[in-house]
């Protein structure tokens, strides 16, 4: 049995629901710079987490119908804060700050880095993290040293790989073989990868409907 494989498509039902809920009022809360900023923990949430550039921005305002939600850049390292925005009155989606290559001093740098770490290590209601793979570059040593902060503070991470549709068939077969055998390393790691693509819409659904039944 192939370890790690791409997440099914989910059923009607299962399918319905993730609509209905990024269908609802998703608005962006606060953006926080320091633990103490964080809203109350009443209610679940799931955080996206990537290297700088791999296209969370997107990612988000692609799953939530609204292209200005989450602010997108091509310069590595804009979002420099944890970006709460609110699902309905059910959950929070939690965007966080790109760790790795940013173009910021590097006090800066530290700085958000070590707030990412302190939540992800933290946050009780966090129900799992999201940790996105560029499709076309895999598993960064930077990425295991998160997957390794995940592992030690015990939250679930699932693997999104994004901008699948700027590779071959042949191109995404070996970035996944790479990155399955980054994933078998770690124990914290979901057992199902999903496939996505923000400009094309591939996998939303998918991944609609996983956070939907986690809230």
């Amino acid at each position: 049995m192939l370890q790690f494989p791409l997440a099914e498509d989910p059923d009607e039902a299962t399918r319905e629901r993730g609509r209905l809920l990024f269908a609802g009022e998703v608005t962006f809360l606060k953006g926080v710079v320091a633990m103490s900023g964080l809203p109350d923990a009443d209610r679940a949430e799931v955080c996206f987490a990537g290297r700088s550039n791999v296209g969370k921005s997107s990612l988000i305002n692609a799953l939530t119908g609204r292209k200005g939600l989450a602010r997108a850049s091509n310069t590595p390292g804009r979002t420099q804060e944890i970006n709460y925005f609110t699902l309905g009155d059910q959950g929070y989606l939690v965007d966080l700050p790109g760790y790795g290559f940013a173009n910021a001093p590097v006090a800066v740098v530290a700085k958000w880095q070590a707030l990412l770490k302190n939540y992800l290590a933290g946050r009780v209601t966090l129900r799992r993290a999201f940790m996105l793979i560029d499709s076309r570059h895999g598993v960064k040593p930077v990425d295991s040293e998160i997957m390794d902060l995940l592992d030690r503070a015990a939250v679930t991470f699932q693997v999104v790989m994004t901008k699948a549709d700027k590779m071959s068939t042949d191109g995404l077969e070996q970035t996944l073989a790479q990155t399955r055998a980054a994933l078998a390393r770690h124990p914290a790691a979901y057992p199902e990868i999903v496939m996505t693509s923000a400009e094309k819409g591939v996998g939303l659904p998918t991944l609609r409907a996983i956070i939907a039944g986690l809230e």
